[in-house]
Parts: C-alpha cells; structure tokens; sequence
C-alpha cells in the first residue's frame, strides 16, 4: 500500500466539472493499493496519517498532528501510485490490486479515518478526476506500507 500524503492549506476533487470534495487546512491523500494489501493495513494507514506530526507548532517544528489543528483529509484513490518505473518506458501495473479488490481497501482506509474522528472528504474511486491543491511548505511525505506475504 503506498500513500502519498500532502500537507496542504486547501485541497480539491471534480469528476466531470463537478466539486465531489473538498477541504481546507489538512492532508491530501493519494491512496494506492498494490496485490496482498490487507484492510488491517488499510487501517493501520489510517492510523498513521491521522497520527502524523507534521504541522507547525509555536516554535515552528513538525510536532502538531491534524486533530491538534482542526485539519480535515482528502482522500483521492490513486491506481498508479503502483506503478513500477524501472524497465522501458511505459509504466507496469502488475503489482496494483484490480479496482473491484482495491475499492474496499480504499473505503476501509477512509471509515479508519472517520472513527479515529477526522474529517474526510473523498473523490470518486475509479474515475477520472480533476485533484487542485495548495501544497503547504511544501511538504510531502510518501507512507509505503508492505503487506506480509500471502501464506
């Protein structure tokens, strides 16, 4: 499972030309679900990003987490985050999870979020969307969590 967290000061998703979600001070989140990922490693992610100390505190160090700054996520599905880069030209995806088994992973990583109570808007799995956002710093982190072998 791999995450590209984003700390940002306003962040947004459109399908289509519509606004399907948005957020002001928070975290935008690509979520990418590769083969053997579990739903217990869907909410250990969670736990991560919610826990995830890099907002400024009063001495301007990393040491404030988003419920320590009302911060909210943004939750975008992102299938090539699986991508492997390192032959030829063209990007391979054997290591992503089909959509029909990364959804519920995506979905379980969002409810963590919500029970761990915070705010999360979401884009639309699957579709082709339009994310904007205000990289705040900027920072960027890149959460790269492997699920244990099958077996």
């Amino acid at each position: 499972m791999k995450l590209v967290i984003q700390r940002v000061s306003s962040a947004s998703v459109r399908v289509d030309g519509a606004l399907v979600g948005e957020i002001g001070r928070g975290f935008l989140v690509l979520f990418g679900a590769e083969k053997n990922d579990t739903e217990a490693l869907a909410g250990e992610a969670a736990r991560k990003v919610a826990g995830l100390r890099v907002f400024e505190d009063a001495e301007g160090k990393m040491n404030l987490a988003l419920a320590d700054v009302g911060g909210a996520v943004l939750a975008v599905s992102q299938f090539t985050l699986a991508a492997d880069l390192s032959r030829g030209r063209r990007p391979g995806f054997e290591r992503a999870l089909p959509g029909p088994d990364a959804e519920p992973l995506y979905d379980r990583f969002v409810a963590a979020l919500r029970e761990l109570g915070v705010p999360v808007e979401t884009g639309t799995f699957g579709a082709m969307m339009d994310v904007a956002l205000v990289n705040q710093g900027p920072a960027t982190f890149l959460l790269d969590l492997a699920a244990p072998p099958p077996g």
